[in-house]
């Protein structure tokens, strides 16, 4: 086949879960051939939208599809400025799409491109919360009946939704929280599952940045003893250097990096074995490209791959994530949403969960087609959800 090049870029928006979901399409100087990328970042998709259409597009018409590092490097300095969240996604939706062009072009999954399997299936976790130790103990009694092994444990969701609250009068609107109340519930929650439980299923939970670093350290001091597969989250970027202090307190395993859009930022942590897991959300870091070179570094260093994995990362993301997860010596776990029937209507050939583990669906590229007049049957809302507006009891705005 003689040089392809680009046609053009378009970005697809849709909803079918109510969650804005941007996909990017190229197409290509060859008939019937293009690739799909996640450029996912949901409470800010019309800016992600207007990167691509502004800006990547024209960047790339008329470019060679075969030259992912190069195009993905001097897209990232185009703009001089980089290493923000809404170009990263921009950047992952061109990098996803072109690997998934040149997978179809080999006639290969895109993990084969990345070296081939180190394994069948990625294993994933799944949530499991509860307004009490009762109902989360239910929920995750019933992940196990379906299979899974790995299960993250929330009680009242993140930072724990109190019934009752002391609130100041006059409340301003948001999502309220009360962090005292939250760091004394999650170790009798988990003292109560493992004794229900036992200790063959792995059990996670996600701080979400919720606590001030020092109820932090002392939360992975007294989650010690349940044994957890990894405590997620535990500080916001703004203050990573008091995971020197957690290390230095507690044995528990950390997962970290869902927020991470800067190499600085998960550098020291990997470079000092301070964590044990990065769960970067790939689009937000710039694709499978800079991943896979973060998946590398992590195996130097002891830390294996937990890929954030919600419902607001695309059929194309997570496939993107598990081509990874295959292509890893040092893969950990995925976190997993469980696809609607309208998403697997407009995504076909989404990742399928068999016995708790993801499988691909082998076919070349990424894997997944998009239906766009089913896509634009779900078309996106313009409004942030509430859990973003996080506030403490006394009215003060809280870091989600």
């Amino acid at each position: 086949m003689s040089e392809v090049s680009i046609r053009d870029v378009r970005t697809i928006l849709t909803a079918p879960e109510g969650i804005n979901l941007v996909v990017v399409k190229i197409e290509t100087s060859e008939p019937g051939l293009y690739g799909l990328g996640c450029a996912t970042f949901t409470q800010r998709h019309l800016a992600v939208k207007t990167a691509i259409d502004e800006y990547i597009k024209p960047f790339l018409i008329g470019k060679d599809v075969s030259r992912i590092e190069d195009l993905w490097q001097t897209a990232m300095v185009s703009g001089y400025w980089r290493n923000g969240p809404i170009m990263n996604n921009a950047l992952s939706g061109m990098d996803m799409a072109l690997w998934d062009i040149k997978g179809k072009m080999a006639g290969m999954p895109v993990y084969q491109l990345l070296g081939g399997k180190c394994r069948e299936a990625a294993a994933v976790y799944r949530h499991a919360d509860g307004m009490d130790v009762h109902e989360v103990e239910d929920n995750v009694r019933a992940y196990v009946e379906q299979g899974y092994r790995y299960i993250r444990c929330q009680m009242g969701l993140y930072g724990g939704k109190q019934v009752k609250m002391h609130m100041t009068e006059r409340s301003a609107p948001g999502a309220y929280y009360d962090p005292t109340a939250y760091a004394r519930s999650i170790p009798r929650l988990f003292e109560h599952i493992r004794n229900r439980i036992g200790d063959e299923i792995e059990l996670i939970h996600d701080i979400h940045e919720r606590l001030e670093p020092i109820e932090s350290v002392r939360l992975a001091k007294e989650l010690e003893k349940y044994r957890l597969f990894f405590l997620e989250d535990a500080l916001p970027p703004e203050h990573i250097e008091w995971f020197r202090m957690i290390r230095s307190q507690s044995s528990i395993p950390l997962a970290m990096g869902e927020l991470f859009v800067h190499p600085k930022e998960w550098m020291p942590l990997m470079s000092e074995r301070l964590i044990d897991f990065i769960r970067c959300h790939i689009s937000a870091i710039g694709g499978i490209t800079p991943a896979r070179k973060l998946a590398v570094l992590g195996e130097s260093f002891g830390v294996r791959t937990a890929w954030h994995g919600p419902g607001d990362v695309s059929p194309v993301g997570h496939a993107a994530n598990l081509h990874l997860d295959l292509a890893s010596p040092n893969f950990g776990i995925q976190e997993w949403h469980q696809f609607s029937e309208a998403t697997q209507e407009v995504f076909s050939g989404c990742p399928q969960i068999r016995d708790g583990y993801a499988y691909l669906s082998e076919s070349p590229g990424l894997g997944i087609d998009i239906d766009e007049k089913k896509a634009a049957a779900y078309p996106p809302h313009n409004r942030l959800p509430e859990w973003t507006l996080a506030r403490k009891p006394d009215g003060t705005s809280a870091r989600p």
